[in-house]
């Protein structure tokens, strides 16, 4: 293990590892950027800092063999934020990641602290926030498939996919870049860099490649010890002595730190910026069901892209990974979560039912908040999750800008 003390450690980590904002006594803001921000206390109007970039618009950057000419988008939506060169993997991704038992994490992880959960390739993995926080990607495999499982704390969004693209396995980094506030991440293969929210390259040899999606969700860990006590759980022996636990973003996303970090867009106004939304994905179409619309009957029944989806609100003592200096303690924000209705050759109606429950109104049957039937016909199923996230409203409309967006109870499919 590196020997990194406490103090030793926040020094480092404000300034290279975390780059996240913290504040001082008296208002005065000491801040670092995350996921490759820059050291500034902005105000998220877009002028936050950032550094410059050349004179063709790409980051000032050196010793990149990144083919900046194949990409889908303007280089100046890039923004690098730190004063290195070569920003890349400065925050430190883990690449040989220790697992260990539920029984064994319980000794360290709170009950309502977020957790990533990943179903996969007959596997469940989970992913305290509080270790996504200071390494934001996690090169892994499941079963015996490659994967990455990503998180970024400006957006809120933890994200997964598969690593291997033409047949390559790739091995991703954090790149020290942003887009709409967005890890930007990187690949040591090809130097291609990567959007993390969407999943597509959109810089170098490997630009306009989708990568394939992983299901994950984020879940109190009281909820996935509960319901799948066989899991294994991301160690926090990383080999890095970092303050796991500890939030650097202290009241981000309540908005006490200035904005949204270095977003220089225009952030829509239908929703709160910083209000959460479940953001659905089916075969390339997006739709967003933000908190506030999913909390009135917590259980809303749709169709996105011609798949039959259910999306559910509920363990309301979740903590947001993104308020109190202790990351288990803060405000108490709940989770949303999405699964497919279809269940072999029947599609499922759900309404909500006790507690964090909900029930199909085709056989009765009652199916716990992540996705499993606890009692009735269908007890031992389980649904399939849907490919979504949940992401803060100003990160989800910026790369989503025409999609649809549920607007509550009254909402028809769509």
């Amino acid at each position: 293990m590196a020997e990194v003390g406490g103090d030793t450690w926040l020094r480092r980590a404000i300034s290279a590892v975390a780059r996240k904002w913290l504040f001082v006594l008296g208002g005065v803001a000491l801040v670092a950027a995350a996921c490759g921000g820059a050291a500034t206390s902005g105000s998220g109007d877009g002028d936050q800092g950032g550094s410059t970039n050349d004179l063709d618009g790409r980051p000032a950057v050196v010793g990149w063999n990144t083919d900046w000419t194949n990409r889908t988008i303007e280089l100046s939506e890039l923004i690098k934020g730190r004063p290195e060169s070569d920003p890349r993997d400065v925050i430190v991704p883990l690449d040989d990641p220790a697992f260990e038992t539920v029984a064994s994490a319980s000794q360290w992880l709170e009950a309502s602290e977020p957790v990533g959960l990943v179903e996969f390739a007959g596997e469940t993995r989970v992913y305290p926030l509080r270790i996504l926080t200071f390494h934001e990607v996690v090169n892994d495999h499941v079963g015996d498939v490659p994967i990455a499982v990503t998180y970024c704390p400006l957006c809120n969004s933890a994200v997964a996919f598969e690593r291997t693209v033409n047949g390559q396995v790739l091995r991703f980094g954090v790149s020290g870049l942003l887009r709409n506030s967005d890890l930007v991440m990187w690949d040591r293969q090809t130097e291609s860099l990567w959007q993390q929210i969407t999943g597509e390259g959109i810089v170098g040899e490997l630009a306009g490649t989708q990568l394939a999606f992983v299901p994950m969700g984020i879940v109190a860990w009281e909820d996935a010890q509960a319901s799948f006590p066989d899991a294994t759980v991301l160690s926090r022996d990383t080999g890095f002595a970092a303050p796991y636990g500890r939030n650097p973003y202290v009241g981000y996303d309540q908005g006490q730190l200035g904005g949204a970090f270095l977003f220089e867009g225009e952030i829509d106004d239908r929703y709160p910026a910083f209000e959460r939304v479940v953001g659905v994905r089916v075969d390339g179409v997006n739709k967003a069901y933000p908190f506030s619309a999913l909390t009135e009957k917590r259980v809303t029944n749709d169709v996105v892209a011609s798949e039959p989806v259910v999306v559910v609100w509920g363990a309301g003592d979740t903590a947001s990974a993104l308020d109190a200096s202790d990351l288990a303690s803060g405000r108490r924000v709940g989770t949303g979560l999405a699964y497919l209705r279809t269940l072999g050759d029947q599609i499922l109606t759900f309404v909500a039912g006790d507690d964090d429950t909900f029930v199909d109104l085709e056989t009765g049957t009652t199916w716990d908040l992540l996705g499993r039937a606890v009692a009735g016909p269908l007890e031992g199923q389980q649904l399939t999750t849907a490919i979504h996230t949940n992401e803060l409203w100003f990160a989800w409309s910026a790369f989503n800008p025409d999609a649809v967006v549920y607007g509550g109870a009254d909402d028809s499919a769509a």
